[in-house]
């Protein structure tokens, strides 16, 4: 590891937070108060995953993420309820109790703060983030965040890391990104002249750092036992 870190970067989706209890309970949950009901919420989680790994030209516009929703609901919800169904499912991704932080992100946050280093977030999102995170109190823990649908650029694209470090004003090589993909996250950000640690919370079969735990001693840092609240 660079011994000349100054800020450490992050991913939010897959690298800080979840959707919970999954995509698909909450598309089924949304569904069924629009009156379509009984659908399997792993076949609706399985339709999304397909839908999200196969996008093409993704902005993370309203227009975009209504796309992929009516791509996972495909023909089980009438077209006729599909504006209404997912005006509020995009509502409720905003919200909280959506969502799950991982159970290292608040230890690992508030080491790295106690140590001095600047944090930031570079998230390829849409304006429902920045509320999200305050929600989550994790805003508090980040100097700058960066969001795609606000830069203009999303990752893997060099301008997004770029703009991060300017925010930052802190040189890209003395920047730390951290995230859960291998072609945005790592790839973008060492094209962008950042160091890059891959996250791997699937576990078998895949490779990168376990958790992130791992990721203040690699720094040289202890782990707080009392964490910023």
């Amino acid at each position: 590891m660079n011994l000349e870190i100054q800020a450490v970067t992050f991913d939010v989706g897959g690298t800080l937070i979840e959707p919970w209890p999954s995509v698909g309970h909450v598309y089924g949950a949304v569904a069924a108060d629009h009156g379509v009901s009984n659908l399997d919420c792993t076949e609706l989680t399985e339709r999304f995953g397909t839908a999200w790994k196969t996008k093409q030209g993704f902005d993370y516009s309203r227009a975009a993420w209504r796309d992929l929703v009516a791509r996972t609901f495909a023909d089980t919800v009438p077209a006729e309820r599909l504006d209404a169904v997912f005006r509020d499912i995009y509502a409720r991704f905003e919200q909280p109790d959506v969502w799950r932080v991982f159970d290292d992100v608040v230890p690992a946050l508030g080491a790295l703060r106690s140590a001095g280093f600047k944090l930031g977030v570079i998230s390829n999102w849409d304006e429902r983030l920045r509320p999200l995170l305050d929600r989550l109190r994790l805003s508090q823990y980040f100097d700058v965040i960066v969001i795609s649908i606000e830069a203009g650029v999303a990752k893997p694209t060099p301008g997004i890391f770029a703009q991060a470090a300017a925010l930052l004003k802190t040189e890209p090589s003395k920047i730390l990104h951290v995230g859960d993909s291998l072609h945005e996250d790592v790839v973008g950000a060492q094209e962008a002249g950042l160091s890059a640690l891959k996250l791997s919370r699937s576990g078998a079969n895949d490779w990168g750092m376990a958790g992130l735990p791992a990721l203040p001693l690699a720094l040289g840092i202890a782990l707080s036992d009392n964490p910023a609240d």
